[in-house]
């Protein structure tokens, strides 16, 4: 069951990858008593890239080259995720570890400020960093992961937002890793070559891992009787927000109303034909959207 509800999260078409060789350096940081690895290429400002479920640090494959010849451009895999190390337990995946995770990664290129970009829970992790320790961020990328405070409303208020986030209660029950696969989880991924290099990946993950993302931070209740939901700190950096409008996961209502949450510029992409994985999906506009965001 939980299988066809991965399912129903996006489709979308992956370009051909380059080789692993190509795209960086492997390395590890520590983050308390979590190792987490990590590839980087180029020099520059710090540019730190943050994938979500089901992915790893390979997802920003079509992103890396370009910005690389800009930044120095770190992807991590998150905890739980491929050669990073996958704690045992709900805890271990709140958000404040995942921010915690981001941060040592920040001090461990020695560098003050970052620029953060995000999909999905990688989203989730560059939007709650950016409200902790705004002194620590220059500029934030947000791919298909509406704010906070836009999702709750939409869970709130919108009927269909409800249903679409059926997947994600399914997530929450204690046996549902028993019914994933790491080959179920790449269902989206096309191209004989990146299909396998995920099955391998998401073989090294932990699957109770990934779906404790779910049990530890997605809202299980969310008010419907009118009560005012909660507020967020503003975010005080630049914000660039692309979006893949055939998301059938998040869907763009969740977008309303995102400048009211930011006190500083504004820029929202939106992208018909790109479902939830935008950067693939539309990865040439996504990769000379950021860059020419980036550079201005």
């Amino acid at each position: 069951m939980v299988q066809s509800l991965v399912a129903v999260l996006v489709s979308l078409s992956v370009t051909a990858p380059l080789a692993g060789q190509e795209l960086g350096e492997d390395g590890f940081v520590t983050s308390g008593d979590v190792k987490l690895h990590y590839v980087t290429a180029g020099q520059g400002p710090l540019v730190v890239m943050i994938h979500g479920f089901p992915d790893y640090w390979y997802t920003w494959r079509n992103q890396m080259p370009a910005l690389a010849k800009h930044f120095q451009v770190v992807a991590y895999d998150q905890r739980g995720y491929n050669q990073s190390d996958q704690p045992d337990g709900v805890d271990n995946y709140k958000t404040d570890k995942l921010v915690a995770d981001l941060v040592a990664v920040i001090d461990h290129f020695d560098q003050q400020k970052a620029i953060v970009v995000g999909h999905d829970w990688g989203g989730l992790v560059a939007w709650t960093f950016a409200m902790t320790h705004p002194e620590r961020l220059d500029r934030l990328v947000i791919l298909n992961l509406p704010h906070p405070r836009g999702l709750l409303r939409e869970l709130a208020n919108n009927p269909q937002q409800r249903l679409a986030s059926t997947y994600a209660r399914a997530f929450q029950e204690p046996n549902a890793a028993d019914q994933v696969t790491p080959e179920s989880l790449t269902f989206w991924v096309k191209g004989a070559e990146a299909k396998q290099k995920y099955r391998q990946a998401f073989r090294r993950s932990s699957i109770e891992g990934m779906l404790n993302y779910y049990k530890a931070n997605y809202p299980r209740d969310v008010n419907m009787d009118g009560e005012e939901l909660p507020e967020f700190p503003k975010v005080q950096s630049p914000v660039l927000m692309i979006h893949g409008l055939k998301d059938v996961a998040l869907l763009p209502g969740a977008l309303n109303d995102t400048w009211l949450w930011i006190d500083n510029e504004f820029t929202l992409v939106t992208v018909p034909q790109a479902g939830h994985f935008v950067q693939h999906d539309a990865a040439d506009l996504v990769t000379k959207r950021m860059l020419l965001w980036l550079t201005k």
